[in-house]
Protein backbone atom coordinates (compact mmCIF):
# COMPACT_ATOMS: atom_id res chain seq x y z
CA UNK A 1 0.00 0.00 0.00
CA UNK A 2 0.95 3.58 -0.93
CA UNK A 3 0.45 5.78 2.45
CA UNK A 4 1.17 9.20 0.83
CA UNK A 5 0.51 9.87 -2.74
CA UNK A 6 3.15 10.73 -5.14
CA UNK A 7 5.16 14.00 -5.11
CA UNK A 8 5.14 16.35 -8.20
CA UNK A 9 4.38 13.88 -10.61
CA UNK A 10 5.62 14.28 -14.57
CA UNK A 11 4.85 17.26 -16.76
CA UNK A 12 2.20 17.38 -19.48
CA UNK A 13 0.83 20.26 -22.07
CA UNK A 14 -1.76 22.31 -21.65
CA UNK A 15 -4.71 21.90 -24.04
CA UNK A 16 -3.90 24.97 -26.26
CA UNK A 17 -4.21 23.09 -29.58
CA UNK A 18 -5.25 24.94 -32.51
CA UNK A 19 -4.81 25.56 -36.03
CA UNK A 20 -4.14 29.24 -35.97
CA UNK A 21 -1.86 30.96 -33.69
CA UNK A 22 -4.87 32.90 -32.13
CA UNK A 23 -3.87 32.27 -28.61
CA UNK A 24 -1.94 29.42 -27.37
CA UNK A 25 -1.15 28.39 -24.24
CA UNK A 26 1.84 28.69 -22.56
CA UNK A 27 2.46 26.65 -20.24
CA UNK A 28 4.20 23.30 -20.96
CA UNK A 29 2.77 21.49 -17.81
CA UNK A 30 -0.93 20.96 -18.19
CA UNK A 31 -3.46 22.45 -15.33
CA UNK A 32 -4.47 19.92 -12.74
CA UNK A 33 -2.14 17.38 -13.70
CA UNK A 34 -0.94 16.85 -9.96
CA UNK A 35 -4.39 16.71 -8.30
CA UNK A 36 -4.53 14.32 -6.02
CA UNK A 37 -0.61 14.51 -5.70
CA UNK A 38 0.38 14.43 -2.13
CA UNK A 39 3.31 16.42 -3.95
CA UNK A 40 4.46 18.32 -0.45
CA UNK A 41 4.96 14.62 1.38
CA UNK A 42 8.23 12.64 0.66
CA UNK A 43 7.68 9.38 -0.51
CA UNK A 44 8.78 5.68 1.35
CA UNK A 45 11.75 4.88 -0.27
CA UNK A 46 11.44 2.86 -3.29
CA UNK A 47 10.73 3.14 -7.04
CA UNK A 48 7.38 3.77 -8.20
CA UNK A 49 5.92 4.16 -12.25
CA UNK A 50 2.86 6.45 -12.22
CA UNK A 51 0.45 7.11 -15.53
CA UNK A 52 -1.53 9.32 -15.45
CA UNK A 53 -4.14 9.87 -18.91
CA UNK A 54 -5.91 13.41 -19.51
CA UNK A 55 -9.08 14.02 -21.85
CA UNK A 56 -10.20 17.53 -22.31
CA UNK A 57 -13.22 18.82 -24.01
CA UNK A 58 -14.01 22.61 -24.79
CA UNK A 59 -17.41 23.73 -25.54
CA UNK A 60 -16.88 25.38 -28.71
CA UNK A 61 -18.75 22.93 -31.32
CA UNK A 62 -15.92 22.87 -33.72
CA UNK A 63 -12.29 23.00 -32.68
CA UNK A 64 -10.33 20.01 -31.06
CA UNK A 65 -10.58 18.05 -27.92
CA UNK A 66 -7.18 17.08 -26.33
CA UNK A 67 -5.30 14.23 -24.65
CA UNK A 68 -2.40 14.07 -22.61
CA UNK A 69 -0.81 10.71 -21.67
CA UNK A 70 2.32 10.48 -19.00
CA UNK A 71 4.13 8.14 -17.84
CA UNK A 72 6.56 8.09 -15.55
CA UNK A 73 9.10 6.40 -12.76
CA UNK A 74 10.54 8.41 -9.69
CA UNK A 75 12.77 7.01 -7.38
CA UNK A 76 12.45 7.85 -3.49
CA UNK A 77 16.33 7.36 -3.13
CA UNK A 78 17.91 6.53 0.64
CA UNK A 79 20.04 9.81 -0.22
CA UNK A 80 19.44 13.54 1.65
CA UNK A 81 20.61 16.59 1.31
CA UNK A 82 19.70 19.53 3.74
CA UNK A 83 17.58 16.96 5.72
CA UNK A 84 15.35 16.66 1.98
CA UNK A 85 14.75 13.18 0.81
CA UNK A 86 15.96 12.94 -3.15
CA UNK A 87 13.97 11.60 -5.62
CA UNK A 88 14.67 11.71 -9.03
CA UNK A 89 12.35 11.11 -12.34
CA UNK A 90 11.96 11.10 -15.91
CA UNK A 91 8.40 10.96 -17.66
CA UNK A 92 8.10 11.38 -21.55
CA UNK A 93 4.33 12.86 -22.18
CA UNK A 94 2.52 12.48 -25.42
CA UNK A 95 -0.41 15.24 -26.53
CA UNK A 96 -2.89 14.27 -28.85
CA UNK A 97 -5.55 16.62 -30.74
CA UNK A 98 -8.74 14.88 -32.10
CA UNK A 99 -10.60 17.61 -34.51
CA UNK A 100 -14.25 17.96 -34.93
CA UNK A 101 -15.06 19.95 -38.17
CA UNK A 102 -18.46 19.68 -38.94
CA UNK A 103 -19.41 17.81 -42.02
CA UNK A 104 -17.31 18.85 -45.29
CA UNK A 105 -14.76 19.51 -43.71
CA UNK A 106 -11.29 17.52 -43.11
CA UNK A 107 -10.43 16.27 -39.60
CA UNK A 108 -7.34 15.04 -38.50
CA UNK A 109 -5.91 13.68 -35.92
CA UNK A 110 -2.23 14.59 -34.66
CA UNK A 111 -0.27 13.35 -31.64
CA UNK A 112 3.26 15.22 -30.48
CA UNK A 113 5.93 13.47 -28.20
CA UNK A 114 6.77 16.27 -25.54
CA UNK A 115 10.84 16.07 -24.58
CA UNK A 116 11.07 14.05 -21.50
CA UNK A 117 11.13 15.79 -18.39
CA UNK A 118 14.26 15.23 -16.37
CA UNK A 119 14.09 16.54 -12.66
CA UNK A 120 14.27 16.08 -9.15
CA UNK A 121 12.09 16.25 -6.00
CA UNK A 122 13.33 17.68 -2.74
CA UNK A 123 11.32 16.33 0.01
CA UNK A 124 11.01 17.43 3.54
CA UNK A 125 9.02 15.57 5.93
CA UNK A 126 8.16 17.82 9.06
CA UNK A 127 6.86 16.20 11.19
CA UNK A 128 3.21 15.80 12.33
CA UNK A 129 1.92 14.91 8.97
CA UNK A 130 3.11 17.68 7.79
CA UNK A 131 5.37 18.02 4.19
CA UNK A 132 6.65 20.42 2.01
CA UNK A 133 8.86 20.14 -1.57
CA UNK A 134 10.96 21.67 -4.01
CA UNK A 135 11.37 20.27 -7.75
CA UNK A 136 14.11 21.33 -10.35
CA UNK A 137 13.87 20.00 -13.89
CA UNK A 138 13.69 20.21 -17.32
CA UNK A 139 12.12 18.80 -20.37
CA UNK A 140 14.41 18.72 -23.33
CA UNK A 141 12.38 19.65 -26.18
CA UNK A 142 15.29 21.38 -28.58
CA UNK A 143 16.99 18.07 -28.68
CA UNK A 144 14.27 15.30 -28.49
CA UNK A 145 10.45 16.78 -28.81
CA UNK A 146 8.44 16.32 -32.06
CA UNK A 147 8.77 20.02 -32.93
CA UNK A 148 7.01 20.02 -36.35
CA UNK A 149 4.37 22.49 -37.11
CA UNK A 150 1.32 22.54 -39.75
CA UNK A 151 2.18 23.40 -43.28
CA UNK A 152 0.02 25.82 -44.99
CA UNK A 153 0.05 28.92 -47.36
CA UNK A 154 2.21 31.31 -45.34
CA UNK A 155 5.02 28.42 -44.33
CA UNK A 156 3.67 26.55 -41.24
CA UNK A 157 1.77 27.18 -38.24
CA UNK A 158 3.31 26.17 -35.07
CA UNK A 159 1.04 23.96 -33.13
CA UNK A 160 2.23 24.44 -29.52
CA UNK A 161 4.66 27.36 -29.46
CA UNK A 162 6.06 26.00 -26.20
CA UNK A 163 7.86 23.09 -28.33
CA UNK A 164 10.19 25.90 -29.88
CA UNK A 165 12.49 25.99 -26.82
CA UNK A 166 13.15 23.46 -23.86
CA UNK A 167 10.63 24.15 -20.72
CA UNK A 168 12.17 24.66 -17.70
CA UNK A 169 10.16 24.33 -14.22
CA UNK A 170 10.46 24.75 -10.76
CA UNK A 171 7.67 23.36 -8.21
CA UNK A 172 6.84 24.59 -4.71
CA UNK A 173 4.61 22.25 -2.96
CA UNK A 174 3.14 21.64 0.78
CA UNK A 175 0.93 18.81 2.12
CA UNK A 176 -0.95 17.76 4.79
CA UNK A 177 -1.07 14.10 5.00
CA UNK A 178 -2.14 13.05 8.49
CA UNK A 179 -5.31 10.90 9.54
CA UNK A 180 -5.84 9.49 5.96
CA UNK A 181 -6.46 13.40 4.57
CA UNK A 182 -4.87 14.60 1.72
CA UNK A 183 -4.37 18.45 2.05
CA UNK A 184 -1.93 19.56 -0.88
CA UNK A 185 -1.12 23.22 -2.78
CA UNK A 186 1.22 22.78 -5.28
CA UNK A 187 2.84 26.17 -7.39
CA UNK A 188 4.74 25.36 -10.52
CA UNK A 189 6.65 28.19 -12.65
CA UNK A 190 7.39 27.24 -16.11
CA UNK A 191 9.83 29.19 -18.02
CA UNK A 192 11.73 29.52 -21.62
CA UNK A 193 14.50 30.55 -23.85
CA UNK A 194 12.42 33.31 -25.52
CA UNK A 195 12.56 33.66 -27.77
CA UNK A 196 11.94 30.19 -29.13
CA UNK A 197 12.88 28.58 -32.90
CA UNK A 198 11.98 25.94 -34.80
CA UNK A 199 13.89 23.84 -36.69
CA UNK A 200 13.76 23.19 -40.23
CA UNK A 201 12.47 25.46 -43.61
CA UNK A 202 8.78 25.39 -41.34
CA UNK A 203 10.85 26.99 -38.70
CA UNK A 204 12.94 29.22 -41.21
CA UNK A 205 9.55 30.45 -42.42
CA UNK A 206 7.70 30.85 -38.86
CA UNK A 207 10.88 32.63 -37.41
CA UNK A 208 11.16 32.98 -33.63
CA UNK A 209 8.39 32.90 -31.12
CA UNK A 210 8.00 34.52 -28.15
CA UNK A 211 6.69 32.25 -24.85
CA UNK A 212 4.79 33.61 -22.20
CA UNK A 213 6.33 31.65 -19.10
CA UNK A 214 3.47 30.43 -16.74
CA UNK A 215 2.36 30.10 -13.03
CA UNK A 216 0.07 26.96 -12.52
CA UNK A 217 -1.62 26.29 -8.86
CA UNK A 218 -2.98 23.04 -8.08
CA UNK A 219 -5.33 22.01 -4.44
CA UNK A 220 -6.24 19.14 -3.28
CA UNK A 221 -8.53 18.45 -0.52
CA UNK A 222 -9.22 14.40 -0.23
CA UNK A 223 -9.75 11.57 2.56
CA UNK A 224 -9.51 8.37 2.57
CA UNK A 225 -12.37 5.65 4.04
CA UNK A 226 -10.88 2.58 3.81
CA UNK A 227 -9.58 1.70 0.77
CA UNK A 228 -11.56 4.42 -0.96
CA UNK A 229 -10.06 8.08 -1.15
CA UNK A 230 -12.87 11.16 -1.91
CA UNK A 231 -12.49 14.88 -2.10
CA UNK A 232 -12.73 17.91 -3.88
CA UNK A 233 -9.80 19.27 -6.78
CA UNK A 234 -9.07 22.69 -8.19
CA UNK A 235 -7.01 24.08 -10.75
CA UNK A 236 -5.84 26.99 -13.02
CA UNK A 237 -3.10 28.24 -14.98
CA UNK A 238 -2.06 31.83 -16.69
CA UNK A 239 0.43 33.01 -18.65
CA UNK A 240 2.86 35.87 -16.98
CA UNK A 241 2.90 39.59 -18.19
CA UNK A 242 5.22 40.15 -21.59
CA UNK A 243 6.64 43.90 -21.65
CA UNK A 244 8.26 45.79 -24.06
CA UNK A 245 9.87 44.16 -27.27
CA UNK A 246 8.50 40.93 -25.86
CA UNK A 247 4.99 41.95 -25.86
CA UNK A 248 4.93 43.97 -29.43
CA UNK A 249 6.53 40.81 -31.16
CA UNK A 250 3.81 38.48 -29.36
CA UNK A 251 1.11 40.71 -30.21
CA UNK A 252 2.10 40.68 -34.00
CA UNK A 253 1.98 36.98 -33.71
CA UNK A 254 -1.54 36.73 -32.83
CA UNK A 255 -0.29 36.31 -28.82
CA UNK A 256 -3.32 36.78 -26.60
CA UNK A 257 -3.05 36.21 -22.84
CA UNK A 258 -4.70 32.56 -21.76
CA UNK A 259 -5.58 31.11 -18.67
CA UNK A 260 -8.16 29.08 -16.76
CA UNK A 261 -9.36 27.55 -13.18
CA UNK A 262 -11.37 24.49 -13.10
CA UNK A 263 -13.19 23.13 -9.92
CA UNK A 264 -14.16 18.97 -9.65
CA UNK A 265 -14.15 15.99 -7.66
CA UNK A 266 -11.70 13.07 -7.22
CA UNK A 267 -12.27 9.18 -6.06
CA UNK A 268 -10.09 7.05 -5.51
CA UNK A 269 -9.28 2.80 -4.66
CA UNK A 270 -6.05 1.36 -3.45
CA UNK A 271 -6.07 -2.47 -4.90
CA UNK A 272 -3.33 -3.39 -3.53
CA UNK A 273 -1.02 -3.87 -5.76
CA UNK A 274 -1.53 -0.55 -7.62
CA UNK A 275 -4.35 2.37 -6.97
CA UNK A 276 -6.51 4.34 -9.17
CA UNK A 277 -7.66 7.81 -9.30
CA UNK A 278 -10.30 9.38 -11.28
CA UNK A 279 -11.00 13.22 -11.25
CA UNK A 280 -13.59 15.29 -13.51
CA UNK A 281 -13.20 18.87 -13.30
CA UNK A 282 -15.57 21.72 -15.13
CA UNK A 283 -13.89 25.51 -15.49
CA UNK A 284 -15.47 28.00 -13.66
CA UNK A 285 -13.91 30.54 -15.09
CA UNK A 286 -11.65 31.09 -18.55
CA UNK A 287 -10.07 33.70 -21.07
CA UNK A 288 -10.53 31.50 -23.64
CA UNK A 289 -13.50 32.41 -26.31
CA UNK A 290 -15.75 31.46 -29.13
CA UNK A 291 -18.19 32.72 -31.65
CA UNK A 292 -21.41 31.30 -32.05
CA UNK A 293 -23.48 30.41 -35.36
CA UNK A 294 -25.53 33.79 -34.04
CA UNK A 295 -22.37 35.87 -34.10
CA UNK A 296 -22.15 35.80 -30.27
CA UNK A 297 -18.71 35.58 -28.08
CA UNK A 298 -19.31 33.41 -25.14
CA UNK A 299 -16.68 31.63 -23.18
CA UNK A 300 -14.95 28.32 -23.94
CA UNK A 301 -15.08 26.43 -21.09
CA UNK A 302 -13.61 22.89 -20.57
CA UNK A 303 -14.78 19.68 -19.26
CA UNK A 304 -11.50 17.65 -18.03
CA UNK A 305 -11.51 13.91 -17.48
CA UNK A 306 -8.57 12.04 -15.37
CA UNK A 307 -7.44 8.94 -14.79
CA UNK A 308 -4.33 7.89 -12.55
CA UNK A 309 -2.57 4.59 -11.83
CA UNK A 310 0.10 4.35 -9.52
CA UNK A 311 2.35 1.15 -8.62
CA UNK A 312 4.96 0.41 -6.45
CA UNK A 313 7.76 -1.35 -8.56
CA UNK A 314 9.87 -1.54 -5.62
CA UNK A 315 9.86 -0.85 -1.80
CA UNK A 316 12.40 -0.66 0.45
CA UNK A 317 12.45 -3.21 3.25
CA UNK A 318 10.96 -2.08 6.53
CA UNK A 319 13.68 -1.53 9.36
CA UNK A 320 14.15 -4.87 11.91
CA UNK A 321 13.09 -3.41 15.15
CA UNK A 322 16.19 -3.63 17.41
CA UNK A 323 16.19 -6.65 19.24
CA UNK A 324 15.10 -7.41 22.84
CA UNK A 325 17.09 -7.09 25.80
CA UNK A 326 18.23 -9.69 27.36
CA UNK A 327 17.84 -9.63 30.96
CA UNK A 328 18.93 -12.29 33.27
CA UNK A 329 18.14 -13.14 37.00
CA UNK A 330 20.74 -13.94 39.32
Amino acid sequence: MIKNWLAAGALALTAGMTASTAAHAQATTIPGEQVGLAAGAPLPEGVYAVDTFIYRRPDAPFGADTAINVPFVIWASPYKILGARIEPLIAAPTVFAFTRNPAGTANRDISINVGPLLASVFAWDLGNGFGVSYLAGAHLNDALADRGSLVGAGGGTPVLPQLSSNTYRQGFAASYTGDGYNLTANLTHNFYDSPGRFSGPVGRAIGPLVIADALLLDLTATKKFGKFEIGAVGYGVTDLSLSGRDALRAASQGYTKTGRFALGGLIGYDFGPFTAQLVVARDVASRATYVTAGGRVRENDSTDGFFRIVAPLYAAAAAAPPPAPLVRKY
